[in-house]
């Protein structure tokens, strides 16, 4: 299955640590939704914007056991169409937290996740969002 990664999840070694082995990473984003980050990472929902991340093919059975752990356990998948190279759009599961369970903060997220968009070279406005989530 595509699913799209939008937060740590980005990177592959995580992801491989967590008992997944992803496949044809491809740069990407969701038009209509904006990126929050509390305790952890979540896409919001909002006209005219752009959340940014990573698709990848996936087994079905590890992204399953994958938000079955205990921190990420709350997020639903929902169908989403990401935008990838010269507007091509794909079909893709993306999971995310509801915002009413979107609460408190975690600067060291924030930073890391900064810190992985800039090494995937995201756009600047991006980063510069991400960067409001540090205090």
């Amino acid at each position: 299955m595509e699913v799209f990664f939008y937060g740590l999840f980005m990177d592959e070694a995580i992801l491989r640590k967590n008992g997944v082995n992803p496949a044809n990473p491809r740069k990407g984003h969701l038009n209509n939704y904006t990126l929050k980050i509390g305790n952890r990472a979540s896409l919001i929902p909002c006209e005219n914007e752009k959340a940014y991340g990573i698709v990848m093919e996936v087994d079905d059975e590890e992204a399953v056991q994958l938000y079955a752990e205990k921190s990420v356990a709350d997020y639903i998948p929902e169908k989403v169409k990401v935008v990838i190279n010269a507007g091509e759009e794909l079909s893709a599961t993306c999971y995310n937290l509801p915002l009413e369970l979107l609460t408190g903060t975690n600067e060291s997220y924030a930073r890391s996740l900064y810190e992985l968009a800039r090494k995937l070279d995201f756009p600047e406005a991006y980063l510069e969002k991400i960067n409001q989530f540090i205090p």
